[in-house]
């Protein structure tokens, strides 16, 4: 009566495991600007059997879609960690926006399945987008940003984000932290804040990012 649930056991952990090497395959395609290969180099590049991409996906728009939510769920997560140590909207959106700039140096990879998804990424229900509108939300109620529309708002620091990075990505030289800063700076004084107050927002010290 014991064996029958080790096997199912066993065989979840294969399916996971396959499943995941299929991810991290279209993760390093998307990461690299290439989305127009075939399932058949997928699963090359992934180590696994032709017949078994379909047992986990339908269709390959489907597991680089899924490849890019498992990006955002990375960030998210590291994100939330650190963003709970603050109570003040304002400060959780800066900090989230030079951890972000940051991660890029930690974990190029993922940044760059960011990178490559273009603006579509601010309008996806994960990661990114979800989180900023709260707080800047939060941030404009708190009278810490000055009104403006949401998505609008979204938008603006998504653009800028996305720039920052691939600056950083072009300039492996630079200081990532430091252009990270500057850029948050900006950001927070087209959102209303005075210079005082930004600059006291971007030059704190940052918890240690959590390790990959």
């Amino acid at each position: 009566m014991t064996a029958e649930p080790v096997a199912r056991n066993r065989v979840d952990r294969r399916r996971e495991r396959t499943r995941n090497a299929l991810l991290g395959a279209a993760r390093k395609f998307l990461s690299e600007g290439r989305s127009a290969v075939s399932i058949q180099e997928i699963t090359d590049a992934a180590d696994v059997g032709f017949g078994s991409f379909y047992n986990h996906f339908e269709s390959k728009e489907q597991l680089f879609d899924e490849a890019v939510r498992s990006a955002l769920q990375v960030y998210s997560e590291m994100r939330d960690v650190i963003v709970s140590l603050y109570d003040d909207p304002a400060e959780v959106f800066a900090v989230s926006f030079r951890m972000t700039g940051r991660l890029q140096r930690q974990v190029p990879e993922i940044v760059r399945v960011v990178l490559n998804s273009g603006m579509s990424i601010m309008l996806r229900d994960e990661g990114l987008a979800p989180r900023a509108r709260r707080d800047i939300i939060a941030a404009q109620e708190a009278g810490r940003f000055e009104p403006m529309d949401p998505d609008m708002a979204v938008m603006a620091a998504g653009g800028s984000l996305l720039g920052l990075l691939q600056l950083l990505d072009a300039r492996p030289d630079v200081d990532g932290g430091k252009l990270s800063d500057e850029m948050t700076f900006h950001v927070l004084r087209m959102f209303g804040m005075n210079k005082r107050a930004a600059q006291k927002l971007t030059s704190t010290e940052l918890p240690p990012l959590p390790q990959m």
